[in-house]
């Protein structure tokens, strides 16, 4: 995208807060299924097995695309008004600690563990070390020093090195033990055998790789490097016809370019390819570019409501959801046949599937339901102006 001289914009951009509630609302849908398994859940709502690309599988990268996004007008002001970069550096590291330590805390909570006579430190023991939060976080720190420290023509640089430098030391670097790479198989990746050494057993697929794992972050930083781009080019754009014909114009040609190089390199979420950067980047961008279009240049302001009360409290319902998940997915029980049966499991079973009949049906409706219930306590928030912010 070509850089132009920043002019006056509004303190929040509608399309970019709407479609970060999109994306957030997905991914906790997503993440919140009656039961698992594809007896329950219908493919578009699944993850790839390996090697392709599901909606499902659109909505991290387009969750980190936001986030880079959201780097310019976050510092852009701050630095033209000449503040000192030392404070900026300061505010974003603790950032990226914080969302490091919130991508950890769902694996390890409750702290305290009261049965089978486990020591209160028990849960630290099965930690798992790479995270969708913790990816954010590291990709957001360097994004952000990148946007401090260097011109825009060195972030493209940095974002064309990420794409090309993974797709060459992914596919030419042989993995020990095993030989030149094979990635239809994942103990035959570099990025497996790099997760397996550094974490152990500190990662999702145990003995095999982790979905966010070291590797895959230098093609999601590319990610977040190309929400920097687009954050220049709205900047610089604050009229919202122009806005979405340049956003659509390089959606679709992202688009294409990353549909071209999956002939030659998979699109592949766990791994995180080039093309399948690319290519999200692509679906990323066109989607901000239909926001934008829905809710700047049409002003269809109703709409777009459900979505700014999910998209300004992101963080808060993303690690919210996953602790009432593991609250009422396990810890929480009720008695049913004599026997202790989680809360989540006897909703799910009697107020849900015994009535509707279809498990994939049922399972999607309970995804609905949680939903409707975090929109219900984030639409207070939101009237009240309360922020959950790291």
């Amino acid at each position: 995208m070509s850089d132009h001289a920043a002019v006056p914009a509004p303190s929040r951009w509608l399309g970019l807060d709407t479609l970060r509630g999109l994306t957030i609302a997905a991914m906790i849908l997503v993440n919140n299924p009656g039961r698992w398994g594809s007896k329950y859940q219908y493919e578009p709502l699944r993850h790839a097995d390996w090697h392709g690309c599901t909606p499902t599988d659109l909505v991290f990268p387009t969750f980190l695309f936001c986030a880079g996004v959201a780097i310019v007008p976050a510092l852009a002001r701050k630095v033209e008004a000449g503040a000192p970069r030392g404070p900026l550096v300061a505010a974003i590291g603790r950032r990226v600690l914080w969302l490091v330590l919130l991508g950890m805390l769902p694996s390890v909570f409750p702290l305290v563990t009261f049965a089978d006579g486990k020591d209160w430190f028990a849960p630290m023991l099965g930690v798992r070390f790479p995270g969708v939060l913790q990816r954010i976080g590291i990709c957001y720190g360097l994004a952000a020093l990148l946007f401090l420290f260097t011109s825009a023509r060195t972030q493209r640089n940095v974002l064309l090195g990420c794409l090309f430098g993974h797709w060459l030391v992914s596919t030419c670097v042989p993995v020990p033990g095993h030989g030149m790479p094979n990635l239809d198989e994942p103990l035959g990746t570099l990025q497996g055998w790099l997760d397996r050494t550094l974490f152990g057993e500190h990662i999702w697929v145990k003995g095999k790789y982790d979905p966010e794992g070291l590797l895959g972050t230098m093609t999601a930083l590319a990610t977040a490097l190309f929400g920097v781009q687009v954050g220049r080019f709205l900047r610089a754009n604050v009229d919202p016809a122009a806005r979405v014909a340049g956003l659509l114009r390089w959606g679709v040609l992202w688009l294409l370019a990353g549909a071209v190089w999956s002939w030659f390199l998979p699109l592949n979420k766990p791994l995180w390819t080039a093309s399948y950067a690319v290519w999200t980047a692509g679906v990323a961008t066109c989607g901000l570019g239909l926001c934008v279009w829905a809710f700047e240049q049409k002003a269809w302001t109703k709409w777009a409501h459900p979505l700014q009360v999910y998209g300004v409290n992101a963080l808060l319902v993303f690690v919210g959801s996953a602790l009432l998940g593991r609250i009422v997915g396990s810890l929480v029980t009720v008695v049913q046949d004599g026997k202790q049966v989680p809360v989540k499991e006897w909703f799910f079973a009697n107020c849900l599937l015994e009535p509707i009949g279809d498990p994939k049906l049922a399972s999607l409706a309970f995804g609905l339901v949680w939903i409707l219930g975090w929109y219900a306590v984030l639409a207070v928030l939101f009237r009240r102006g309360l922020v959950w912010k790291v």
